[in-house]
């Protein structure tokens, strides 16, 4: 692989010496711990300028809506590994929305998450959570740098979910949300294997990471490469999920997408792991896909990362194993929920899906 500076590197898919796909149950635990040990070691993994602007300018854009019940309760070692909890008032315990924000894992923050006010007047809890960056992971030496904002969401769920007593919580009754990046993160925990660990001396990595439902906006619902030029023949996103960026200037992120694509053979164990269309199976929850524009299909589209394109695919493999998947963009036939919220509201509140 060569890098933005044009130094050749070989890309090292072992891990512990085994030459395949870690079992991330098992292995959870001890990523949080040595990425943890990785900050320490690697002061100078805090903030890119480019991600303080983003925020700043996500702050002065962002309306004030309620606060959080609990901020920045903390699940996991580093610095963007906490949470935001909003209670809903019950006498019995609520469901609740798992949201994730978006920002291309390379930006973004839990304020003010989506579908908040609807889902607290609907009797539902929210919780809105931070995760580490993917060039933070990279700066690291996280493999691939993706591990990390999905693991993390996966530990936050598995956290929340430990709190489900104290926090008058239904924890099954938990559906994810996000958009964008933070959308490819929900589909990844809805459609992928529960990565609890009934084994683990840890309490909370014995909770399940299983959700009843998804609903999420402009999602990337793969993350391999020559799928995207098929669907899609400008895409330009992924890359930088498996390190194909520099992680120390995030306008690098979506410029080397030529470079992922020829080394897609060597990533693929990657690829499979952490594109969500590659766990689509029979005991999937329902999913909710919205987009602002139709698909189409093999042509090239204005925003690639967000096309609708994504979602035609994916509701094509979960159709075809009977899950239920409702896709939405302008001129959609059989929308039965306009909105995310009235999709979330419908599942989180109604009966068990079939």
């Amino acid at each position: 692989m060569r890098t933005a500076t044009g130094r050749s590197v070989r890309i090292d898919l072992t891990a512990g010496g085994h030459h395949h796909a870690p079992t991330f149950p098992n292995t959870m635990n001890s990523t949080l711990i040595s990425t943890a040990a990785a900050v320490l070691l690697f002061p100078v993994c805090t903030a890119l300028p480019q991600a303080k602007d983003s925020k700043d300018a996500q702050k002065k854009a962002a309306p004030a809506g309620p606060k959080p019940t609990l901020a920045d309760v903390r699940y996991g070692p580093h610095e963007r590994n906490v949470l935001d909890f909003y209670k809903a008032e019950s006498d019995k315990p609520t469901p609740l929305l798992f949201f994730i924000h978006g920002g291309g894992w390379v930006a973004g923050d839990k304020r003010n998450p989506g579908s908040l006010q609807p889902c607290l007047a609907a009797g539902i809890s929210v919780v809105s959570i931070n995760y580490r960056y993917s060039w933070q992971a990279q700066q690291a030496g996280v493999k691939p740098p993706v591990q990390a904002p999905l693991h993390d969401a996966a530990r936050a769920l598995q956290f929340v979910r430990s709190k489900a007593g104290e926090w008058n919580i239904e924890k099954r009754r938990i559906g994810a949300s996000g958009g964008s990046a933070g959308a490819c993160s929900s589909l990844w925990l809805a459609l992928r294997a529960d990565l609890a660990d009934p084994k683990s001396s840890d309490p909370v990595a014995r909770e399940s990471t299983r959700l009843w439902c998804a609903a999420v906006s402009g999602a990337q619902t793969s993350l391999d490469p020559a799928q995207l030029k098929e669907w899609t023949p400008n895409s330009r996103y992924g890359g930088h999920a498996f390190g194909f960026m520099d992680p120390h200037d995030l306008k690098t992120r979506d410029t080397q997408f030529a470079e992922f694509l020829a080394a897609r053979e060597q990533v693929l164990p990657w690829i499979r792991e952490y594109s969500p269309i590659e766990h689509v199976s029979a005991d999937d929850p329902p999913i909710y896909l919205f987009y602002t524009t139709p698909p189409a299909l093999g042509q090239e589209r204005k925003d690639p990362t967000h096309t609708a394109n994504y979602g035609v695919k994916l509701q094509e493999k979960l159709r075809a194993v009977r899950v239920e998947c409702e896709l939405v963009y302008p001129g959609a036939p059989d929308v039965k929920h306009p909105q995310i919220h009235d999709f979330l509201i419908a599942q989180l509140k109604g009966p068990a899906p079939k």
